[in-house]
């Protein structure tokens, strides 16, 4: 005698869609595409503050999952409180799937921010900048121009920079707006503004009549800035005058002089997986031996952001290791200006816009 198979209550069927759901979510999410919106102006006016956009894995590659034990569709924290979403109980070593292509200078790229070490390196916060050296680059700036193997770099087209305007009265956002110049890109300081935005824009800012002067903001060279990677005072780097550096990659053997150990040390003691690791006096030793030459094990690259003077990137924190690379920015979906209200608010001229 045969039993009717039990019909599923509408419970059932309810949380069966859900679950089926988020694996769905969580396989697409890891595997082909990531929702990323930008938080900051690092990257304007290339990418906008409240641009909403997707990044492709395959790109580069989808790195398969380091962190096991982790709610799914989350990061580093359950929605909405300061629980965290993980155990690092488990921790898998780093693989990636086959890509399409290898990360090339000047995509723009979401990473793991290298410098947050109380997270484990796929559970750090996502940054976005641009490429600008990939492995074995040496990279430069002079006077706040971008040198690659010792040529100019292309610079992005609407790379921005900070300017000191001087009015000849008080001005306003609307005055601003007017120059495509939001309310987050300028501040008074000392009877004047410091303006973030692009050199078209200042050309045209200094034609206005209530406009007395417009300069550029470039950090002098040798004006040392002890918060520049690795040693900025030390050096005598700063945001505008920094270099040159060599972009480590995977494979490269550096004799372990004092000024290599100066320059990347940081990199091979944080992002090498070497456990019993010393330096002192400028000199590195593994387990207790005097190293005097030392291979690196993955590529790296150099990140900056657009707006150069606003944005803290690989000058301050250093080089991004491969196995923090997360994806390519690809095209943006939505894009919403927090500054305005209702239907003004979308960017309509923003939808579906690739990320070059």
């Amino acid at each position: 005698m045969s039993s009717e198979k039990k019909k599923k209550g509408p419970v059932r069927e309810w949380l069966d869609a859900l679950v089926f759901a988020v694996i769905a979510a969580s396989l697409i999410r890891w595997l082909f595409l990531e929702p990323f919106t930008i938080p900051t102006a690092s990257m304007e006016k290339s990418l906008l503050v409240g641009d909403f956009l997707f990044v492709s894995k395959m790109h580069y590659g989808t790195r398969t999952p380091q962190t096991l034990l982790q709610v799914p569709l989350t990061h580093q924290k359950i929605w909405g409180t300061d629980i965290p979403s993980y155990s690092d109980a488990v921790q898998l070593p780093y693989y990636r799937l086959p890509g399409f292509s290898s990360v090339e200078r000047n995509d723009v790229v979401v990473f793991n921010y290298p410098d947050e070490f109380e997270y484990p390196v796929d559970l750090k916060t996502n940054y976005i900048k641009r490429s600008v050296g990939t492995p074995g680059d040496v990279i430069e700036i002079q006077d706040a121009q971008l040198i690659v193997n010792g040529s100019p770099a292309e610079n992005p087209e609407e790379m921005q920079f900070s300017y000191d305007v001087v009015p000849n009265r008080m001005l306003n956002a609307e005055f601003f707006e007017k120059f495509d110049i939001n309310q987050d890109s300028f501040h008074p300081y000392n009877g004047l503004y410091v303006v973030f935005t692009t050199p078209a824009i200042a050309k045209k800012l200094a034609e206005s009549p209530v406009i007395k002067e417009i300069k550029i903001r470039v950090y002098e060279e040798g004006n040392g800035d002890p918060e520049i990677h690795p040693d900025g005072a030390y050096y005598g780097w700063n945001r505008d005058n920094f270099g040159p550096l060599t972009v480590p990659a995977e494979g490269w053997t550096i004799d372990l002089t004092e000024d290599n150990v100066r320059r990347y040390a940081f990199t091979i003691r944080h992002y090498e997986g070497i456990e019993n690791l010393q330096i002192e006096a400028n000199q590195l030793f593994i387990d207790g031996k005097k190293q005097d030459t030392y291979t690196f094990k993955q590529n790296y690259y150099f990140m900056m952001g657009d707006n150069r003077h606003d944005s803290l990137d690989s000058r301050f924190w250093g080089f991004v290791p491969e196995d923090h690379i997360v994806g390519k920015a690809w095209f943006l979906w939505l894009s919403l200006d927090k500054h305005k209200s209702m239907f003004s608010k979308i960017r309509w001229d923003r939808f579906f816009k690739g990320i070059h």
